[in-house]
């Protein structure tokens, strides 16, 4: 079986749309999701529309609990705008409350075996799920990711993809499809094949000229949201 796994994808249908595509070329049959489908950008409805037309595993991610935080009154929204920009704020607004539920009652990790292959699921680390991982991340720390009886332990959250083989496990960040902060433009994601026990880091290339001209809309006074679509772009 291919499976396609996707991370922090945050409301950039523009960068799903893309992905989608290549996954349905290469025929993938399930998707894989590893938390963050909300925060920063402005169309969760159609990421989440997107979406149904697979069959997906999820697990959540810190910006779906930010998402919690905020209908339990938790965290103040103006707060969470002024660092994040409007992505929950239109969550909020646009998704029904069967959708907000499915997101915000998601597992923090999930443990599954397909075809022999057995995978963690993380959104930031296996111990913590707001735990940062970078590829320069000191190496005991990384090693503490190792797992035993598990071939695969996969996560997203620093939006930073590698890889790295311990002594039990493989630990794969997928990096992010919606917000790359190695290249921008550029949605990373992972494709495994289970029959053959391969996996393959994925760049798919997308155009941000629209969600730019969306940021120009509502999120004019962050500039962080534009600058990331535009690091280390020739």
């Amino acid at each position: 079986m291919k499976i396609g796994i996707l991370s922090d994808i945050h409301g950039n249908h523009y960068a799903l749309s893309e992905v989608l595509k290549i996954a349905r070329k290469q025929k993938v049959e399930k998707l894989f999701l590893l938390g963050d489908l909300v925060g920063y950008y402005y169309h969760p409805d159609k990421v989440l529309e997107m979406l149904r037309e697979w069959d997906c595993t999820s697990i959540r991610g810190n910006h779906e609990v930010i998402l919690s935080q905020l209908l339990l009154k938790e965290m103040q929204a103006l707060e969470v705008q002024r660092k994040y920009g409007s992505g929950h704020k239109f969550a909020l607004e646009k998704l029904t409350e069967e959708q907000l539920k499915s997101l915000i009652t998601a597992p923090d990790q999930l443990k599954v075996e397909i075809e022999k292959v057995k995978i963690l699921m993380c959104h930031g680390s296996p111990w913590d799920p707001d735990r940062y991982l970078y590829p320069d991340t000191e190496k005991e720390v990384l090693d503490k990711c190792d797992e035993k009886d598990t071939d695969l332990v996969l996560i997203g959250h620093s939006h930073y993809p590698f890889v790295v083989r311990n002594k039990f496990s493989m630990l794969i960040n997928v990096g992010s499809v919606g917000q790359s902060r190695t290249t921008g433009g550029v949605a990373s994601w992972l494709l495994i094949n289970t029959s053959n026990k391969t996996f393959e880091t994925k760049a798919t290339p997308y155009s941000t000229e629209q969600l730019e001209a969306d940021i120009d809309i509502y999120d004019p006074e962050i500039p962080y949201l534009k600058e990331i679509l535009k690091r280390n772009r020739n």
